[in-house]
């Protein structure tokens, strides 16, 4: 019997590289990666394919032969020069693509692991990158491939980036001052633990279309965990207590000592003045010897085993560097559909612009025009849109210097709450600093002003 073939979205990552070491005897793996691998002989634990998460059709190409899939991805890195938009949007945007790509391979199933959320808070009360992981929950499954959702909070494992951040705080300050964030009450879970459940619920018809909550032996607190983690590293250090949240100064500290990002770490602590237990189920209690934190920590700090290795990637040659990506999220509340929206759009760019912006029409073909001036020429793809998606090429234009690169698109997300409104790859004609002052800006109150628009139509 073959078999079964698994996608991993997110296979460079942490949970990604650690369920292709443990399973690619179970499976056959297919492994998706932005960058090109190299050819290696020797390894064959996976079958690594490049793909443009942006972009539908890469990704319906990435996809294509699998059975199930793992879904992994978190985008709190840019992958343009310029990268306009949050990241819960940005989120909101690939999930879609790959819930379409899955029903369009036929997958029977997406495996997404997501994040713990609290008891009694409704989505609107949530952090944004809680409510971010709920949307992308929920947007996974909207084409109508089965999704099983497994909320974690932090996974504990050598290299993780939750624990490492820990351990470089433990490690680097002699005096650790915890805000309110760090004694909110959480859940860990030891990477076995989790990789054993991922095991458990793929494949399997009775676990489609549900969510489970995951954590280890016991609940605990931040505080608790660095405390612990001083003791195993036998480092001796002053631990107190203060009964604040100040999430920009928390934000600040803890990236300047971890050497990550504030745009990685800002999202994470806001997330963290909320108590996240998981909630007791039968995923839970089929497991009955969840490891506790201090066992797992134990387990990442001293144990032989180390983040498995990826194969070398391909060194991009001549890639285009100043690229742009801009994505924004806009009220929808009629439930418009995409192709209304895209519509509405170039009719009510004249009328914003009191007429100094034109907008012409030839066939598939709409030109932006400024007096006579043509500032940008969209080619609309009809085989390639549907209602819940529009989608248009950027092939023309004095505001644009590539005429091969880049993409516009509107896209219905969320049974029609949003429409999130898009630019890829984009290359500016103007000089690259002068765009960002300039153009940049004007495009992201032009999307402003028309959100506003939509929510009062």
């Amino acid at each position: 019997m073959p078999r079964p073939t698994v996608v991993i979205a997110g296979a460079t990552g942490f949970i990604g590289r650690w369920f292709i070491e443990r399973f690619h005897q179970e499976y056959r793996i297919i492994a998706l990666s932005r960058g090109e691998m190299q050819p290696d002989p020797g390894y064959d634990k996976a079958e690594w394919r490049q793909v443009e998460l942006y972009s539908l059709s890469s990704t319906e190409a990435a996809l294509s032969g699998a059975d199930y899939a793992v879904y992994l991805v978190h985008s709190m890195v840019p992958t343009t020069r310029l990268h306009q938009g949050g990241f819960e949007d940005t989120d909101l945007l690939l999930a879609d693509n790959f819930g379409r790509a899955a029903k369009a391979n036929g997958l029977k199933q997406i495996l997404f692991m997501g994040g713990l959320l609290p008891e009694h808070e409704t989505t609107d009360q949530l952090s944004r990158h809680l409510r971010s992981r709920w949307e992308v929950e929920q947007t996974l499954g909207a084409a109508g491939v089965p999704v099983t959702a497994l909320r974690a909070g932090i996974i504990v494992g050598a290299e993780g980036s939750s624990f490492t951040m820990i351990r470089k705080l433990v490690e680097r300050l002699p005096i650790l001052i915890c805000p309110a964030w760090c004694q909110s009450a959480t859940h860990p879970i030891e990477l076995d633990d989790a990789l054993r459940m991922m095991q458990l619920v793929l494949g399997k018809e009775e676990m489609y279309n549900r969510a489970f909550d995951i954590g280890g032996a016991h609940a605990t607190t931040y505080m608790e965990m660095i405390r612990t983690v001083a003791e195993l590293l036998d480092k001796k250090r002053i631990i107190r207590p203060v009964r604040f949240f100040s999430p920009g100064f928390s934000t600040f500290w803890v990236s300047l000592f971890t050497d990550n990002s504030q745009a990685l770490v800002s999202p994470l602590v806001e997330s963290l003045r909320h108590d996240l237990i998981a909630t007791p189920n039968e995923l839970l209690a089929a497991f009955p010897d969840r490891k506790d934190f201090r066992t797992a920590a134990r387990r990442a700090l001293f144990g032989k085993e180390k983040l498995p290795a990826l194969p070398k990637r391909k060194k991009i040659a001549d890639k285009e560097k100043n690229t742009v990506r801009s994505v924004q999220r806009l009220p929808n509340p009629r439930a418009h559909s995409a192709t209304y929206v895209a519509r509405i759009y170039q009719r009510w760019l004249p009328i914003f612009f009191r007429t100094l912006i034109n907008v012409t029409s030839d066939g598939d073909v709409s030109t932006f025009s400024f007096l006579s001036v043509p500032l940008l020429q969209l080619q609309f793809i009809p085989d390639r849109s549907d209602d819940n998606r529009q989608l248009f090429y950027i092939n023309g234009g004095r505001l644009v210097r590539r005429k091969d690169y880049g993409w516009l698109e509107f896209r219905r997300v969320l049974d029609g709450a949003y429409v999130i409104s898009a630019i890829h790859e984009f290359v500016p004609a103007l000089p690259w600093y002068l765009y960002v002052l300039t153009q940049a800006r004007a495009h992201a109150v032009v999307m402003d002003r028309f959100g506003r628009y939509l929510a009062k139509k």
